[in-house]
């Protein structure tokens, strides 16, 4: 079931969009070399608790998952796609970091992610990122009323692949509300036309995954949750919670 939100609800979740957004800066701002990826997430969760934010990630556990997730937010290093946890290894120089928040507040969500390197980038993975948020932007101009899903889907696959890179198979985006995932899902691939049609009122999380490799398979590391690249090439993960308006698609987890 896909809830349509009053205007009302969109200030809502503006709202928490921009505790999301807030917590995200401080762990962007936080990464340095030698810095440990629990940092991130305390700096992160001091902003949440500022706030009076609670984290749908600290907890979360899908029935795949072997434990509940240890933190607010996940960070995922170099060949880590997603659900990166954080653990105490230092960070250094040049490595690829992508950093995945949520946030609960006034009884909505919002969900957003960014990546970014430790100090100056690699040519190769400054490619990776801009193309991430090239498709990123591709999702969000797609997520207009009138469109479909599958529209939003082949805006974000159509940039990734025609630069190069991988699409992991079965993972991409999702509804947003009173919940962190609710449906629709909204693939990184897909045909354009088909799925659900857009209304000014939906709420959708747009979140490209890019493998440098071209590959588009992955594995589970032996914590349960972090994926990783198969080839151990880069990836790059970008997200923002969107609002589909009659004036147009409004991100929610702006600053």
């Amino acid at each position: 079931m896909v809830e349509i939100k009053t205007n009302e609800s969109l200030a809502a979740m503006r709202e928490v969009g921009r505790v999301v957004a807030r917590a995200l800066a401080a762990a962007r701002e936080k990464a340095a070399p030698g810095v440990r990826p629990t940092e991130l997430d305390r700096v992160a969760r001091e902003v949440l608790d500022a706030a009076g934010a609670a984290s749908p990630f600290l907890g979360y556990r899908p029935e795949w998952a072997p434990v509940p997730f240890p933190a607010v937010v996940c960070v995922s290093v170099n060949d880590a796609i997603v659900h990166g946890v954080p653990d105490d290894t230092p960070l250094a120089p040049g490595d690829l970091v992508s950093v995945d928040c949520g946030a609960l507040l006034g009884g909505w969500a919002g969900d957003a992610a960014v990546s970014f390197t430790v100090g100056p980038a690699r040519p190769e993975d400054a490619r990776l990122i801009a193309t991430a948020e090239e498709a990123l932007e591709a999702g969000m101009a797609a997520a207009v009323v009138g469109n479909r899903i599958g529209d939003v889907a082949h805006a974000i696959g159509r940039v990734c692949r025609a630069a190069g890179y991988g699409v992991p198979d079965g993972f991409g985006g999702h509804g947003i509300g009173r919940t962190m995932h609710e449906d629709p899902g909204v693939p990184n691939e897909g045909r354009p036309g088909r799925g659900m049609r857009l209304r000014h009122g939906m709420t959708l999380a747009i979140e490209p995954m890019l493998i440098a490799g071209g590959t588009d398979d992955y594995y589970t590391a032996r914590d349960g949750w972090t994926m990783r690249t198969v080839d151990g090439s880069r990836a790059a993960h970008v997200e923002h919670t969107v609002a589909i308006t009659d004036d147009g698609p409004r991100v929610l987890t702006a600053l």
